[in-house]
Formats: structure tokens, C-alpha cells, sequence
């Protein structure tokens, strides 16, 4: 990355957010010949069948503002990436028939967005590590609100729900009828503009796949799509190529609520269910049953939204004012959060860890040490000790098979930190204060031989 764009100006603040796309990696579109026509053959049935209802305005942004300047609506985006698995059922009950739903979007200009392929960066900031993601606007692009998390790979319960979809449409509805009134504090649900205006700008994505700013019906279409976690992967890469360390800000985006203490109920805008103990959300005051109302001065719809203000909230550390309701009553607390608060977010289910762990651990995958692992050795392997569950075997992510790491050895010693007791710790050490064609010392252990290994960074 170039250096007069300094990490905090390039951050995913000012690029990121909503969520699409997947959770299948760009080199999985790559498969074999049956399953690429299976693939095809998905986003084509899905293209026909929203078309041929008509509800539903399919990848076309322009339309949807002129229609909503045509009959005044708000509108409603839906980043839907096809073919991803992992959220059908709740793409499904948004799209089709839910007797609970439908009357709500029919209120809305909707419209379904399948790829990035010219996406304008600028107004769809999300987190490029989703499948599935919703924004609620109006024509002239002020955002009402986002909708759509999950804090696991494949698993949305406990994250979003179709109840919770209802609240934040009513929600956006009620804002829409009270323009202008909530404007100024609107202002900052849309991020700083971004270096790179859409996509397939990024010059590794502009070089490497020739991507353009639409989807090739006529030829590959599964192939054509820019998936949204290439976005991620394209600033990640920006920031390793120049040598600069990666920002906690982009290793840690749009942190779930959980990572500052605040469990909250899918089927509501904000209702918090418990408050985890040692937390800043505990610190704060808050408790189980209150209702978020606002905070930085923002209305909050859903989840979304409250980890859109944490994403722009300083990694090292910063103080979120919270407007909530408790016992019919409104009232405001202050949030400290501390530096290095970001760290306690778990990253682990991302799909932007296939490309840290590219640069870090060389294609390394490390999982805590078991009890029964612990037990079975015959000396104390301390606090950091790790297992490997797998090394990765093609190309850069085979760099630490080639070093001669094997699956279940036991990693002891990295680089003498105390404080990597984790794959996380790893990567985020790897690419915070290592840069690439540095090494790392990794002290392992494989059976009753004691091994020291080099791990080579990559770019």
C-alpha cells in the first residue's frame, strides 16, 4: 500500500461493512467441470425465478433508486451471495412467501444484489466476511440501518432471526416516515469513501482475475463473480505487499457485540439478554433487559448496527455512549473500552483466516491443547502450547508442510512469546510485527522428539 494512505485512513472503517458473499474461497469457484455447471446452474435459477415473480428488482442498483424517486419508498438491499450455502434458509424466508415479511417489503423498493462486481464502496460498507447481508436506505443513499451477522461459519442462530428482520424493516419504516428528522444523527451510518470506488478496482483483483463491473451471463458466471471476502482479502493484501502491518481494525472488523460483553436477543433491534461478567458492557452499567436505543448518537435497528459503531470505534480504545430503556425509562451510560479491546473478538470463523494464515503460519492450522493432549505427555508444555490440526498442502499455504511441520505436533515456543497462546495471537503477531521473508522460531514437540523449526512469512 502506498505510504501516504496511513492505516488508519485505509482501515475498514471507511470501506467495509455488509456482508455478502460467502464463505467459499475464490480458489473453490476453480472446481472441478460438474460441480462449476452445478454452481452455474444456481445462479442462473435463481436469476430466472426472481426476474420472472417481479418483486424483486435483481442487481441493479440504478433501478431501484429511480423507482424509489418514482414512488417515494425507502429501499432495501439484499447482498445475497449464490451460490453460498451457508444462509439459504434465511435468504428463503426473506425472499419468498413469510406471511410476517412480505407485507413489510412490500413497503420497500427491493432489491437483490448477487455479487460485487460494481458495487459502489462508498455507500455498501460491510463485512466482507459474510454471506449474506441487508441495508435499508433511502434514494438519495442516507442509510436507515443494516441487518445481518453471525459470529460462526456456517451457524446463524443466536445471531439473527426472521422476528429480528421484521423489527429492523419496522424500524427503518419509521424512520423513512419521520425524514428529516433523524438525519443528522444518520450522517454517520456511511463510512468515509474508500481508496478504491468498487471492486474490481483493486489492482490484484484488476491484474490477477481481470474482473470487470458485471457478471458474465454469457460465459463463466460463477467465475465472473467478485466475492465480497476478495474485497477483505484485497486491503489485507495491500497493507502485506507494502510491507506496513496490518490494523487491528482490519483483522478485528465489525467485532460482535459479545467481544464487549453484550449478549443480545436475535429477535429485537437491541434487547440485551445477559451481560458477560469482567466486561466493558458490565463495567458500563448495563444489565440483562435493557434495550438499546441508541449510541453514538445513532438509532439502532439490529446487531448490525451496533457492530457498525464498534467497527469505527478506535482500537485503542474509546468511550461508546449508549442510549437504552430500563424500566420504561430512558437513560445514558458511557462504555470505556480499553486499548487492544478489539483482541477479544473471535476471528477464528472467518474466511479471511485462509489468506492471515497464508501469510502467518504458512498453511498451518493450530487448535488449543487438550486436557487428554496434556495429560498424555510426560512434561508441562506450558501455557502456550498448541496443536497442529492441519497443514495446509498446495502452493503458499504448503510453506510450513515444506518446513517440516506435521499434523499433531505439539508447538511449545514461538519465537519466545508468552503472549501467542493462540492461532489468533499467531496470526495477529505474524502480520502486525512480522513482515514477509521474515522467519519464525517454532519449538515443537513430535513424540519424544523435540524439534526446532523455521516458519517463513509470506506476502
Amino acid at each position: 500500500m502506498p505510504r501516504h494512505i496511513s492505516s488508519a485512513t485505509f482501515c475498514l472503517n471507511r470501506f467495509g461493512a455488509a456482508a455478502v458473499l460467502f464463505l467459499m474461497f475464490h480458489h473453490a469457484c476453480q472446481v472441478v467441470h460438474g460441480q462449476g455447471n452445478e454452481r452455474t446452474k444456481k445462479v442462473l435459477a435463481d436469476r430466472t425465478k426472481i426476474t420472472e415473480e417481479g418483486f424483486w428488482i435483481y442487481n441493479d442498483m440504478a433501478a431501484a433508486f429511480a423507482q424509489a424517486r418514482e414512488n417515494g419508498k425507502p429501499i432495501l438491499v439484499v447482498l445475497r451471495c449464490l451460490p453460498c450455502e451457508e444462509c439459504v434458509k434465511l435468504d428463503d424466508d426473506v425472499v419468498d412467501q413469510d406471511p410476517v415479511i412480505r407485507p413489510l417489503l412490500e413497503q420497500f423498493v427491493c432489491v437483490r444484489v448477487v455479487s460485487t462486481n460494481g458495487l459502489d464502496l462508498s455507500l455498501f460498507q460491510f463485512d466482507t466476511d459474510q454471506s449474506f447481508a441487508v441495508f435499508m436506505l433511502r434514494d438519495e443513499k442516507t442509510i436507515y440501518g443494516r441487518f445481518g451477522t453471525r459470529s460462526h461459519r456456517t451457524e446463524w442462530l443466536g445471531d439473527v432471526s426472521i422476528p429480528g428482520f421484521a423489527e429492523a424493516l419496522r424500524g427503518a419504516l419509521k424512520l423513512h416516515q419521520t425524514w428529516p428528522k433523524e438525519k443528522d444523527a444518520l450522517i454517520s451510518k456511511v463510512g468515509n469513501s474508500p481508496q478504491y470506488a468498487r471492486p474490481e478496482l483493486f489492482p490484484s483483483l484488476k491484474q490477477q482475475y481481470a474482473y470487470t463491473s458485471t457478471l458474465n451471463y454469457a460465459g463463466d458466471v460463477v467465475k465472473s463473480c467478485i466475492h465480497c471476502h476478495q474485497i477483505g482479502d484485497a486491503i489485507r493484501n495491500e497493507f502485506r505487499s507494502a510491507g506496513e502491518p496490518i490494523p487491528e481494525q482490519i483483522l478485528y472488523p465489525y467485532p460482535h457485540p459479545k467481544s464487549i460483553g453484550l449478549v443480545l436477543d436475535p429477535k429485537t433491534c437491541g434487547t440485551i439478554l445477559n451481560v458477560l461478567r469482567d466486561s466493558p458492557a458490565e463495567s458500563g452499567g448495563l444489565v440483562g433487559g435493557d434495550t438499546i436505543l441508541r449510541m453514538q448518537g445513532q438509532p439502532i435497528l439490529s446487531i448490525a448496527d451496533i457492530q457498525w459503531v464498534l467497527h469505527n470505534a478506535s482500537p485503542q480504545g474509546a468511550t461508546i455512549t449508549v442510549v437504552l430503556q430500563r424500566d420504561n425509562a430512558a437513560r445514558t451510560v458511557d462504555l470505556k473500552l480499553a486499548t487492544g479491546w478489539r483482541q477479544k473478538d473471535d476471528i477464528s470463523w472467518r474466511a479471511s483466516t485462509w489468506g492471515l494464515r497464508r501469510m502467518a503460519t504458512g498453511g498451518l492450522q493450530l487448535e488449543p491443547l487438550s486436557d487428554e493432549d496434556r495429560a498424555s505427555l510426560t512434561f508441562d508444555p506450558g501455557p502456550s502450547a498448541m496443536k497442529v490440526k492441519n497443514v495446509g498442502q498446495y502452493g503458499p499455504q504448503a510453506a510450513a508442510k515444506k518446513a517440516g511441520f506435521q499434523v499433531g505436533d505439539i508447538v511449545t515456543d514461538i519465537d519466545g512469546r508468552a503472549d501467542i497462546q493462540s492461532e489468533t495471537d499467531l496470526l495477529r503477531y505474524g502480520v502486525t510485527e512480522r513482515k514477509a521473508g521474515d522467519n519464525i522460531t517454532i519449538t515443537i514437540t513430535r513424540g519424544s522428539n523435540k524439534k526446532v523449526l523455521m516458519l517463513p512469512m509470506q506476502k
